[in-house]
């Protein structure tokens, strides 16, 4: 995976260059792609990131109260970038399987949505027969998609052995639980399910003053700890 792209609505490109600008972070110019404007910058480590201009921009709220006006602020993801030496051997699990759809082809980079489409429910594909992906500093694990709960995730991972995928067992991540398989071009799929959630061991009011740890890490909280960078809140 290559790409993040974040949805903000159609007025906040000038904001977000100037901001990023502003924090010194170089910027491209606005292009045009599947007839919507994107903004494209890097982080520290190289990873690209798009911001997406869109009617829609998705169901995420804004921060109230925080550094971006409400108008401007980020409402999630809006697609990911898979980058492919070949698309074909894909094109079964993400269609036939998952159940996405082609939207539109623009040079060698192909838009695939699920139900609505829009942010959240896109995935790009590009064509790279050169290219190699490699894991580190600035690369992406793995890319997830949600399960509503423990029995969609039990029939996934049935079909998904069945077809001859090599499917984990399922892994408890204290919030949720996931099972993971390599598609046929080598990147990570994730199915996580919905629950059950971070209220199990917080209030809502709460959420995110405390460093949470699953009971197996308990034991290694100060060592944990002391490895975290502190968190700022910005003015």
């Amino acid at each position: 995976m290559t790409v993040t792209g974040l949805s903000v609505s159609e007025i906040s490109l000038t904001f977000w260059r100037e901001r990023l600008q502003s924090h010194g972070v170089h910027v491209d110019d606005p292009v045009r792609r599947f007839d919507e404007q994107v903004l494209t910058f890097f982080d520290p480590d190289g990873l690209q990131l798009e911001l997406v201009a869109t009617q829609q921009p998705g169901p995420g709220q804004p921060w109230p109260g925080g550094p971006v006006p409400p108008e401007f602020a980020i409402h999630g993801v809006h697609h990911v970038r898979l980058r492919e030496a070949a698309i074909e051997p894909t094109l079964p699990l993400l269609g036939d399987l998952m159940g996405f759809r082609l939207l539109a082809t623009e040079n060698n980079l192909s838009r695939y949505v699920i139900g609505a489409g829009g942010p959240g429910a896109t995935v790009d594909i590009e064509t790279a027969p050169e290219a190699r992906g490699r894991v580190a500093a600035g690369s992406v694990h793995h890319v997830a998609f949600r399960l509503p709960n423990d029995t969609a995730q039990g029939r996934w991972r049935e079909r998904l052995a069945a077809l001859g995928y090599n499917v984990t067992p399922v892994q408890d991540r204290n919030y949720f639980r996931s099972i993971y398989f390599r598609e046929p071009g080598g990147v990570l799929f994730e199915f996580a399910t919905d629950g059950p959630g971070f209220l199990i061991d917080e209030n809502e009011a709460l959420l995110g003053r405390e460093l949470r740890l699953p009971p197996w890490l308990e034991a290694r909280r100060e060592d944990v700890a002391s490895r975290l960078p502190p968190v700022i809140i910005p003015e």
